[in-house]
């Protein structure tokens, strides 16, 4: 398993070395975290020269933040391969510590980037995947699901649940639209996707840090990948705007707060480079662990790490 991880590292950085694009490497450690309230970061203190007030610092749980400040600063195309870190997670398909290929493409659109995702799946997964299918995210429901997921009342949704023996589900509110059409997508609508599935034009509500539709200012220019019902990977035409962002940073917080959780520190260096001026790109997130999960046929992402959490 060492030497088939370490040819699909291999088989990666030589699919961007043929398109120029750069390899850098940026802190796993920083005095800001992730604000998003669905995922809880992993802290640690650093007592030295430069620490921040209070010494906390967060694990990243992405290199977005500090990859945006590069491309600000001028470095074109640039992608890495990095180890992440996220408390609470652990799985057939999830480790806390994981690692994560993330790039970034100035001029690119998402459907752009798409095109370059299914590019490097057929290179590094040969045989196993072929042409994606490409859906819309209110097309999936309504495939899959039965319902318009920009349109349907939550009796809808709810009933959804029912039906699919969900609706019983510990700490989500019943109000919570993003939460149960998250459920829904994970539990109904992924497992029906074969062979590799771009769903694409996710609700703008959750956007993360994706632009907002021009079109149709109900989705984000987000997509995710999907092989044979596996997330694979995350993608955005990105936000560039710097009021927008901290506005959306905010509101994470409150979120967080409403919900009993820790606020997090802004990342008020990525403002300050949003506010500088980050050229029009897309971005996106691959996790390699699972990549190589279906590399080698393996049910459970502890098959294909040298020691998961459990033997750390």
């Amino acid at each position: 398993m060492l030497a088939k991880r370490a040819a699909l590292l291999q088989q990666i950085r030589a699919f961007f070395r043929a398109r120029d694009v750069l390899e850098v490497e940026t802190p796993v450690m920083s005095a800001a975290g992730n604000t998003d309230p669905q995922i809880t970061s992993f802290v640690t203190h650093y007592a030295g020269p430069g620490a921040p007030p209070g010494g906390k610092m967060f694990l990243q749980t992405s290199p977005e933040f500090a990859m945006k400040r590069l491309l600000a600063a001028g470095s074109g195309a640039i992608y890495q391969l990095c180890k992440v870190f996220r408390d609470g997670e652990a799985g057939q398909r999830h480790n806390p510590e994981f690692s994560m290929l993330e790039w970034y493409r100035p001029d690119y659109d998402h459907h752009r980037l798409m095109d370059e995702v299914e590019a490097l799946l057929v290179e590094v997964l040969p045989g196993q995947v072929h042409g994606a299918r490409r859906i819309s995210y209110q097309q999936a429901f309504l495939e899959h699901a039965g319902f318009d997921p920009l349109g349907a009342a939550m009796p809808v949704i709810h009933a959804c649940a029912r039906h699919h023996g969900l609706a019983e589900v510990v700490g989500l509110d019943n109000e919570d639209r993003d939460g149960w059409l998250d459920l829904l997508i994970d539990q109904v609508v992924m497992p029906k996707l074969a062979g590799m599935v771009f769903i694409y034009d996710y609700p703008a509500s959750q956007a993360a840090l994706a632009c907002i539709k021009a079109e149709d200012p109900r989705v984000a220019d987000r997509f995710e990948c999907f092989v044979d019902g596996m997330e694979l990977a995350n993608g955005f035409r990105e936000l560039t705007n710097a009021h927008e962002q901290q506005q959306r940073f905010l509101a994470d917080n409150q979120k967080r707060e409403a919900a009993g959780l820790p606020v997090v520190p802004i990342d008020r260096r990525l403002i300050e480079a949003l506010e500088n001026g980050m050229p029009a790109c897309a971005g996106v997130a691959l996790g390699v662990d699972r990549l190589l999960m279906l590399s080698v046929a393996a049910e459970s992402i502890s098959e294909v790490l040298t020691f998961p959490v459990g033997r750390a």
